[in-house]
């Protein structure tokens, strides 16, 4: 499987975004990449509160350039499903443009007071469920949802990766939105903390794991490494840690 990972400034413009990354699914064509995975909220910004219906716009036109240019897409999204809840999810599509259903965001971040709140009041989130993509099973996580960070969230961690690779998962697509603030925090405890979660999740799940960040704001570095991961825990690709870019890797699935 050859993946490409979209290292993108998510801006809350949703037609900027979508202009960017239709350009990377162009890209990721040319370089024969047969899916593209993109950061947390990518096309609709990451808020919950956005216009719904200029996402789905934006999701309709983004879908038909990956479809045309036949690019499977893991893409990151906040969206509002036909039950009426919003959610903060990865959306699978095939490369014929076939949907695939999506991941909803388990562990939110949100404040650790009683009740807890944040995106645990902004969005819904439903079961864990693995894809069939390309005839490779593979499995979505956002954010927190790999690393459990307990500063983040009120949430118990319950091990996601490993039960996508309990589920059968092969490859774990993970969108982040990281926060930083430029200073010796974000890169002196959340780096590390990001890097070596991908790594040892990576190694006691036996999975591949394609990891992406946004980028944004481009002056300041980015609190987590986008990348692949191999199923021993160590990078085969790794993207600058400041700026846009786009990867592309080939992963041995069999």
């Amino acid at each position: 499987m050859r993946v490409a990972g979209y290292q993108m400034p998510v801006a809350e413009d949703i037609d900027v975004n979508a202009a960017a990354i239709e350009g990377a699914i162009i890209r990721s064509a040319d370089e024969g990449a047969d899916v593209l995975v993109t950061p947390e909220g990518s096309l609709s910004g990451y808020t919950a509160d956005f216009d719904a219906v200029a996402a789905a716009e934006a999701l309709a036109s983004v879908t038909r350039v990956a479809r045309a240019h036949g690019v499977g897409l893991m893409l990151g999204t906040c969206f509002v499903e036909t039950d009426g809840a919003c959610y903060n999810q990865v959306r699978a599509y095939d490369r014929d443009g076939s949907y695939l259903g999506f991941h909803a965001k388990i562990l939110r971040c949100g404040s650790l007071t009683d009740p807890p709140r944040g995106e645990i009041e902004a969005y819904a989130t439903k079961p864990l469920s693995t894809f069939e993509l390309d005839g490779v099973l593979v499995g979505a996580l956002i954010c927190n949802d790999l690393w459990a960070n307990p500063a983040c969230t009120p949430m118990a961690d319950p091990h996601l990766s490993q039960q996508l690779a309990d589920q059968g998962a092969r490859v774990i697509f993970h969108s982040v939105f990281g926060g930083r603030d430029g200073g010796s925090w974000s890169r002196g405890v959340y780096w590390p903390f990001h890097e070596t979660n991908l790594r040892v999740r990576a190694r006691a799940a036996r999975t591949w794991i394609v990891t992406v960040d946004s980028c944004a704001p481009t002056d300041l570095p980015c609190s987590a490494p986008s990348g692949v991961l191999n199923p021993q825990g160590e990078w085969i690709c790794q993207a600058r840690d400041q700026g846009e870019e786009l990867f592309v890797s080939d992963l041995d699935v069999a």
